[in-house]
């Protein structure tokens, strides 16, 4: 995740920030974590990916650790969910719709920082995945648990997927603005279709 010039941009990474830090935090909460667990699993699943990619392309400090807004509200979010815990576990479709949101801010957000220290797609593809994806991976780790993209629905895909149209349309000397905006609505629109229609990648069935 980048610190973005765009006010719009700038609005999807604090609604998927505070889409993942409430996952984090009620994931948390329902294995019994103490305020401790919330704070840290939220702001792990909200801040992990783009943590993991800044280090990734050599960028330390990380931004996350240091642009204090993100952490901040990271952890307000958590604190939020561990307070008001039954009221965030009833929005969960609207919580979807932010998350996916999120998702396409992080992937073309992520895609653009790669894409700025090199022009390999893999680079490129991988990074604006892991920024996406990464702060689940983690969740998922601390909470013992097979992390879910690995296992169920069309979610990482479409991180994948709006990546490397980032990619495409950067190496076709698109606007910078046009890639993000193209990447991001690619990715969320993915993923919206996604939910709604179930998609799921396939898998090997055992007898």
């Amino acid at each position: 995740m980048i610190v973005s010039s765009s006010i719009v941009f700038d609005i999807f990474n604090y609604i998927g920030i505070v889409a993942f830090a409430i996952s984090g935090a009620i994931k948390a909460v329902k294995k019994g974590m103490d305020l401790l667990g919330v704070l840290v699993l939220g702001f792990s699943t909200a801040l992990g990916g783009g943590i993991i990619s800044n280090l990734l392309l050599g960028k330390t400090p990380p931004t996350n650790l240091i642009y204090y807004p993100y952490p901040i509200t990271a952890f307000l979010a958590s604190l939020a969910t561990f307070v008001f815990y039954r009221i965030f576990t009833n929005v969960g479709k609207p919580l979807l719709y932010a998350d996916a949101i999120g998702l396409g801010a992080f992937a073309s957000s992520g895609a653009s920082l790669a894409y700025s220290v090199s022009n390999n797609v893999i680079l490129v593809v991988i990074v604006g995945a892991i920024t996406a994806v990464g702060g689940g991976v983690i969740r998922d780790i601390l909470s013992n648990e097979v992390p879910l993209i690995l296992t169920r629905e069309f979610y990482a895909t479409t991180a994948v997927i709006g990546s490397f149209v980032y990619f495409i349309a950067s190496d076709l000397s698109v606007p910078e603005d046009v890639a993000l905006i193209v990447s991001f609505l690619i990715t969320l629109i993915l993923r919206i279709l996604a939910m709604e229609l179930k998609w799921e990648l396939p898998r090997k069935k055992i007898e």
